[in-house]
This record gives structure tokens, sequence and C-alpha cells, in this order.
């Protein structure tokens, strides 16, 4: 029991090995100028993560290259044109509104619609009479059996 104890406890702490990555800057606007730029940009290898989340090498590359244009005192717009001329715009998390991001802005709310609409459709198909479909012959024969009894 000891031995898996210790071996737990290794196998724990040998996750914690992460590098840190630390960086100076010449003014607390640099600092947070290049925070909030690895907050908005997204890993391409995560895709589901930002910069600031992600230790894939390429997520490293990326903050590396944001640092480096911060440092150069580049605005956040041209950290982020460069970004994306070189990644495309999947490298933000908000891409802007044009013809090439139509489908990411509006795709969801069309497929919403739809099936908001196959739905009622569903729905109304349901709702029939209950005797909607019994002619008015087989009606008579059944009132004609309930009045002889």
């Amino acid at each position: 029991m000891k031995k898996a104890l210790l071996l737990a406890c290794f196998l724990i702490a040998t996750g914690a090995h992460a590098a840190i990555e630390t960086h100076q800057f010449d003014s607390p606007e640099q600092e947070a100028h290049y925070e909030k730029l690895i907050k908005e940009l997204r890993c391409l290898v995560c895709q589901n993560q930002n910069l600031a989340d992600s230790n894939a090498d390429l997520a490293k590359d990326l903050r590396r290259q944001t640092y480096d244009q911060v440092k150069q005192g580049k605005t956040e717009d041209e950290v982020v044109d460069y970004m994306v001329a070189r990644y495309g715009d999947f490298v933000r998390y908000k891409p802007p509104f044009k013809p090439l991001t139509w489908a990411l802005w509006i795709g969801p709310f069309v497929i919403l619609l739809l099936g908001l609409l196959v739905l009622i459709r569903f729905i109304r198909s349901r709702q029939t009479e209950p005797g909607g479909d019994i002619d008015a012959e087989k009606l008579k024969k059944a009132r004609q059996l309930l009045d002889d009894n």
C-alpha cells in the first residue's frame, strides 16, 4: 500500500515540471497588452484553448512571437493583423463578420431555425382529429351497434 501511494505521489509530481515562461516588459501597459493578446488569440493545435491556456509547442511559439511584437511597440491591431495574415481568421476567437466568416456567425442560427421548423411541422402532423379518418358509413354502423345493446 505504501509503495502504491509513493508511486502515485511520484506520478503526480512529474506532471508539475511544466515550463513556466517569464517575460520582462518595459512597462505594466506592455504586460497588460501581451496578456490581453494571448487570451484573445486561439491555439491552432488545441483549437478550443487560447494561447495563454495552451501548452502546445505552436502556442509557445505564438506567445513568443506575440511577446516580440509587443516589445517592439506594435499595437494590438498590428499584432492581430500579423497573426491573421500568417494563420488566417481561425487564429482569432472572435473572427470578423465578413463573407468568409458568415457561416461561422450565421450558421448556428440557421441550424436552430431549421430545427424549430422541423419540430413544428412534426408536431402539427401528429395533431389529427380523433375521428377524422372514419367515414360516415362506419360511424352509422357503430351507432346502430351501440343502440341495439
